[in-house]
């Protein structure tokens, strides 16, 4: 995602509503902070999940490495676009540490969720339509209810708004 063009978009919605930023923050900017998320969640999660599923790991190590490697790309892509904009690497780490580790936490909870409680599909193979289709239902439902937890964060000025001060 461009944080140029959000961060633009971001602060025209700050002019029209003044200091109501609760208000003043759209589905659509949560949105976008949350697909964003969603993005480095799912990279972590897929590899994750196909690394502990191939590999015959225990359903508890599968999910823990999913979440580890859902965190790192996580922050790595908010981090990516921070460097682009000239922020020192410790400072560009505390950044996304601020605006991901909420909204991947919640990600995180809800997929992984799904994930364990869709019978069989943690045990299924990678080969099996019940891995892959409850991934994307794990991955849909942690997009859905994890938008209105950016909206009000961002609302709030934490969140992916603290990334929006690095451009």
């Amino acid at each position: 995602m461009d944080h140029a063009t959000h961060d633009h978009q971001h602060h025209g919605h700050q002019g029209h509503h003044g200091h109501h930023q609760a208000t003043g923050t759209s589905w659509s900017m949560a949105a976008r902070a949350t697909l964003h998320c969603l993005t480095g969640c799912a990279i972590g999660e897929v590899l994750g999940l196909v690394i502990g599923t191939a590999a015959g790991l225990h359903n508890a190590a599968t999910v823990v490495i999913s979440i580890v490697l859902a965190f790192v790309f996580g922050y790595a892509l908010t981090m990516r676009g921070v460097l682009r904009a000239g922020v020192p690497l410790g400072q560009a780490v505390k950044v996304a540490l601020a605006a991901d580790t909420v909204s991947i936490a919640v990600m995180e909870l809800i997929d992984n969720t799904v994930m364990v409680g869709v019978p069989g599909a943690m045990d299924a193979g990678l080969a099996d339509w019940l891995f892959w289709a409850s991934l994307v239902l794990s991955l849909a439902l942690a997009f859905v209810l994890t938008t209105p937890v950016n909206r009000w964060m961002i609302g709030r000025g934490k969140g992916h708004a603290v990334v929006h001060a690095h451009h």
